[in-house]
């Protein structure tokens, strides 16, 4: 199976690595920066599970994509959608499926729009990892999980050929029966996580310390009863580890787009947060989602304009 994966940042780096490394036929869909990055200094993972350099892996930039490929490994941040499908769209051919990674679930319909249903898969992927100031991957822990499925729940000889795939390439690969179950799942725990830590500007941990824990509960409330609304309401153990996880004392974790936000970077704020807080039936003005919202919202204009005053200096 051909495999183009969009990207060779921390997830579509990490990924596709292991799927190199297993002998699997991937090459990545880059910009000429990063490709002469690769070219110069390979691709290189450092992990708990194992570290793995491969010198000039296979690369393409998006000039040179001409022919299509069986699957499109698609990972990369939702604000990037519409740069990422115009660089790739001469590689979807009549069979090619596209297995996106991304927060949330619009990027399904944009995908859908864009390449016709037929061509989407759902996906998520569990992991925590960054490229360090050299380029190398850095995965910070033992989680590195890919789940991926029909939209319909089908077990297409399609995507049984992609389970092949993905088995055995040094991940913890997974076909879903209830991929959009799983998909709202994890949109309502990184929205709840994302969510109250931005808002109190911490760590998980802090916030217990500061004895806020029933906030980050009540926001989690908020997000799973807007999922339960769309017809995906969270099961059980799901929410009950979500609540643990949001109580632990001394926990260091802090969403990514915490970390964003604190490098002045830019966020996912409207596939995570908006989309969701526009899904809601009514929110009142106490609503802990449309505050974290709003918190968010000022950041990026606090960020746009400090952009245009440096424009005006430089």
């Amino acid at each position: 199976m051909r495999t183009l994966v969009v990207g060779a940042g921390a997830i579509g780096g990490y990924f596709g690595g292991r799927l190199l490394q297993a002998g699997r036929d991937v090459t990545f869909l880059v910009r000429p920066r990063r490709a002469a990055l690769l070219a110069k200094q390979g691709l290189s993972i450092q992990s708990p599970v194992g570290d793995f350099r491969l010198p000039a892996p296979p690369t393409i930039t998006e000039d040179a994509v001409q022919d299509p490929f069986d699957l499109v490994l698609l990972s990369c941040k939702a604000y990037d959608l519409q740069g990422a499908m115009a660089s790739f769209a001469r590689a979807v051919g009549p069979r090619t499926v596209i297995l996106p990674l991304l927060n949330g679930m619009r990027h399904v319909d944009v995908l859908a729009d864009r390449f016709g249903p037929n061509h989407v898969l759902g996906g998520l992927c569990v992991i925590s990892a960054t490229l360090d100031a050299d380029g190398v991957i850095v995965h910070l822990n033992d989680l590195h999980s890919l789940t991926f499925g029909e939209l319909d729940g089908s077990r297409s000889p399609r995507i049984e050929g992609i389970a092949s795939t993905m088995s055995g390439a040094g991940f913890d690969a997974r076909l879903s029966d209830a991929i959009r179950q799983d998909m709202w799942e994890k949109w309502t725990f990184i929205a709840a996580v994302a969510g109250i830590t931005c808002l109190m500007r911490a760590a998980i941990g802090d916030i217990v310390a500061a004895g806020a824990s029933e906030l980050s509960a009540g926001l989690l409330d908020e997000c799973a009863a807007i999922a339960a609304a769309e017809g995906f309401p969270p099961r059980r153990p799901f929410l009950d580890g979500v609540r643990a996880t949001l109580s632990t004392p001394g926990s260091p974790i802090t969403a990514s787009m915490l970390r964003d936000v604190e490098s002045g970077k830019p966020v996912e704020s409207e596939a995570i947060l908006g989309d969701l807080l526009r899904r809601a039936a009514n929110t009142d003005r106490h609503s802990l989602l449309r505050i974290a919202y709003a918190h968010v919202k000022a950041y990026e204009a606090r960020r746009k304009r400090d952009e245009a005053a440096a424009e005006k200096t430089a």
